[in-house]
């Protein structure tokens, strides 16, 4: 039942080129940043990666993506990431636009084991009729775009039909966490963190406190042991080195 792993370099030795990934955090807030920097290193490409955004130019999946590690993202944002946005117009990257909270959905419903949902969300768009661009060649014109998709009506209102999304490793960052893989997130890390996890077939979590087996209360715990495979224990350098993907500041009054 223990599932501490020595490193992070250990945690990700199995990840091979080509792998989906579904990787937590919301812009910079909770990603898994020490277990990013391991796949980096280890020099795996191809990814295909699940995330809500894509990290900035010089941080989190971002520097995957700088060195043409990502062949294709789902996301919902692309935020602060100027070379994310580059790549995907100029057609390096492949990226599936997803409304946010159909993103969470799609991942909570492929780690419950439910393989497609109807939602209100994106009726009447491209998002069911079609025609978003998923890739673009090099002069800029769409090559790949997306299919258009299931349209039913239940009591009055049409609903489409979303697949949800399971992957082949999932990579979350937690505030706490047990041997046994229980987790607990912080504030807006817990919002697509847990998600990630239940998303992936084998699940790491990067912890900054790792505590022994019943010291966290049942009521605490934000995600049970049961979605996790593998935990590391963040250095104290690793654990504090948390960046702010924008900050925006004012000149304080006399």
């Amino acid at each position: 039942m223990d599932k501490v792993v020595p490193s992070a370099a250990a945690a990700v030795a199995d990840i091979p080129d080509g792998a989906s990934l579904a990787v937590g955090g919301f812009g910079l807030c909770g990603i898994p940043s020490a277990l990013i920097q391991a796949l980096l290193e280890k020099g795996v490409s191809g990814l295909q990666v699940t995330s809500n955004n894509c990290g900035v130019d010089d941080w989190g999946l971002g520097l995957l993506l700088r060195e043409k590690r990502i062949s294709r993202m789902t996301s919902s944002y692309v935020g602060e990431n100027k070379e994310f946005a580059r790549q995907y117009l100029s057609g390096e990257l492949e990226v599936e636009l997803t409304p946010q909270g159909t993103l969470a959905e799609r991942l909570r419903a492929g780690g419950s084991g439910i393989p497609a949902f109807f939602t209100r969300t994106g009726v009447g768009t491209q998002v069911a009729d079609g025609g978003v661009p998923w890739r673009y060649d090099d002069a800029g014109n769409v090559s790949v775009s997306s299919p258009a998709k299931e349209v039913r009506d239940f009591d009055g209102h049409d609903y489409v039909l979303e697949r949800a999304i399971t992957t082949d490793f999932g990579l979350v960052r937690a505030w706490k966490g047990d041997r046994h893989g229980n987790l607990v997130f912080r504030d807006s890390a817990q919002n697509f963190n847990p998600l990630c996890a239940m998303a992936g077939r084998v699940s790491i979590a990067e912890v900054e406190e790792l505590v022994e087996p019943g010291e966290l209360a049942p009521g605490e715990v934000h995600l049970p042991g049961i979605f996790v495979q593998r935990v590391v224990l963040l250095s104290p350098d690793e654990a504090a080195e948390k960046r702010i993907e924008r900050r925006t500041v004012r000149t304080k009054e006399a």
